[in-house]
């Protein structure tokens, strides 16, 4: 199973991204190879947020929209998720992580999960291994 962060997401839907050629084939392969992916409800937020902010309201709804339509698994963070991810937000200070990266880190350990497609070195620094290598 893949955890999908916040880059892959917005890239796909900005043409202008440097790295959307890399989401779209990225997500492409998810498909073609029937893999399993999640993401949480934070990546998700973080996501349409960031799609408003340079698109506007209806394209954010309408990715929002096809994102819940796939076969994405979305997760929710339990309560102690979140506590032991300000513990990680602490540790992670010097390498400026933010929360949502903290939250997603204890998320993926909790289900054992080692793959992440994300574009963040963040992920990589925690320990887990940047979906789909080099």
């Amino acid at each position: 199973m893949i955890f999908v962060d916040t880059g892959p997401f917005v890239a796909k839907y900005d043409a202008s991204d440097s790295r959307h050629g890399e989401a779209v084939t990225g997500f492409a392969r998810i498909a073609t190879e029937g893999l399993r992916w999640v993401t949480s409800s934070f990546v998700l937020c973080e996501t349409l947020n960031l799609l408003e902010r340079f698109a506007g309201g209806r394209f954010a709804a309408s990715a929002g929209r096809r994102i819940h339509s796939s076969s994405l698994t979305l997760i929710e963070p339990e309560p102690s998720d979140r506590q032991a991810a300000l513990s990680l937000l602490e540790k992670y200070a010097d390498l400026r992580v933010g929360y949502c990266d903290c939250v997603s880190f204890v998320m993926m350990r909790r289900l054992r999960l080692s793959d992440a497609f994300a574009f963040d070195r963040h992920f990589q620094q925690a320990g887990f291994r940047l979906w789909p290598g080099p």
